[in-house]
């Protein structure tokens, strides 16, 4: 009622003013939702690239030496969570003849660490090596061994040599390779360096 009476009275500048209030109102929440929303998304945004600089910064760096058959050996920066094989591709990859048999591939490189990758070669002369250390030595009979073969003992000269055969001779042959202790001048420090290497059979 009171606004009729304000129109009839100050007529059409009333309107005018009743118009400009309620656009002035409608523009104010309008802008204040889009200023909030921009707010919120530039939040979100700086969320987003705190979480990625956290991630670059927990990436420790580690350095890795590689050689052997690969292209370019050197010294390499790499992740810590790097596998060796991500390594082997910063140096260029394999060569043609490298041998990964025994290299494991996805295993973590480890900082300081050297990763050697050998040639089919090497790895062929590494077993044949391993064969030739393991492979069984006849060992030395004392009861029938010569003064010469004796000597092939270790810390045994030419008088041990003749003095073990001596005692063989005046007691008869070693029962057990313990049993050569009681020649003179052999004990247990000298036991201890050819048991391995005697027998009585």
């Amino acid at each position: 009622m009171d606004i009729l009476l304000l129109i009839k009275k100050y007529g059409i500048f009333v309107v005018f003013i009743i118009v400009g209030y309620v656009l002035f109102q409608f523009q104010f929440d309008k802008s204040e939702k889009i200023s909030i929303d921009e707010i919120k998304v530039e939040n979100m945004n700086d969320s987003f690239e705190k979480q990625e600089e956290e991630v670059t910064n927990n990436d420790e760096i580690v350095y890795v030496d590689v050689k052997g058959a690969v292209h370019h050996p050197g010294v390499y920066q790499l992740k810590a969570t790097d596998r060796v094989m991500t390594a082997i591709e910063k140096a260029g990859g394999l060569k043609e003849n490298a041998d990964t048999k025994h290299i494991n591939l996805a295993a973590i490189v480890e900082d300081g660490s050297m990763i050697y990758i050998p040639t089919k070669e090497e790895t062929q002369q590494s077993i044949h090596y391993d064969s030739l250390q393991h492979s069984s030595t006849p060992k030395i009979n004392i009861n029938k061994a010569t003064v010469e073969e004796l000597q092939n003992l270790t810390g045994i000269g030419p008088q041990k040599a003749k003095a073990i055969i001596a005692y063989r001779q005046e007691n008869g042959p070693f029962q057990s390779i313990e049993d050569i202790m009681n020649v003179t001048g052999i004990g247990e420090k000298s036991f201890e360096k050819i048991k391995d290497d005697i027998s009585v059979q």
